[in-house]
């Protein structure tokens, strides 16, 4: 498992994600989800907990909306991505990287998981 972050770059606006279209997304993909809605800190306002065909994957969203924190396999933290992308106005940059900054990929409105998935294989 890998530690990945999806952010708006830049001034966000006032805009925040949809934390309940997020969960919808989420649940679409993981029927079985397990959704935490305490705020435990600044980086961990919510919390969604899944089991995927890699392992537990989880995801966790900072409190202003515009950042979401990513733990589980290249294709599911990729899908995750591009959901919240989907979440997001199109005029907003939005950045993917991995923990370690070695992997920074600039994600467009139509980005797919496999063609970030790829990347993340290529980096």
């Amino acid at each position: 498992m890998a530690q990945f972050l999806v952010l708006v770059d830049g001034e966000a606006g006032g805009w925040r994600v949809d934390r309940e279209a997020l969960t919808a997304a989420i649940r679409a993909r993981w029927s079985s989800v397990e959704v935490d809605s305490t705020h435990l800190s600044e980086s961990r306002s919510n919390c969604w907990r899944f089991e995927t065909k890699s392992g537990l994957g989880e995801a966790y969203l900072h409190q202003d909306g515009t950042c979401l924190y990513l733990d589980g396999g290249h294709e599911d933290a990729a899908w995750l991505a591009v959901a919240f992308r989907r979440l997001v106005p199109a005029d907003l940059d939005l950045i993917f990287c991995d923990e370690g900054y070695n992997l920074d990929v600039r994600l467009k409105p139509e980005a797919t998981d496999a063609e970030l998935t790829a990347v993340m294989s290529n980096p």
